[in-house]
């Protein structure tokens, strides 16, 4: 029996995903300078994640 495409790990984490983690989302601000160490972590603004396209 062979293991669906969506459930394989290989490569996760390369794709594109719309959602980001805390600490993804944490070190986007930091880089724009919008969060400082000890800031609150709950309640963060959002973060626009884009999918660059290589042409």
């Amino acid at each position: 029996m062979s293991i669906d495409r969506s459930l394989r790990v290989k490569g996760a984490l390369k794709r594109h995903r719309n959602v980001l983690s805390r600490e993804e989302r944490l070190q986007v601000l930091k880089t724009e300078e919008r969060w400082e160490d000890g800031d609150k972590v709950t309640g963060l603004p959002k973060v626009a994640h884009r999918k660059a396209s290589v042409k």
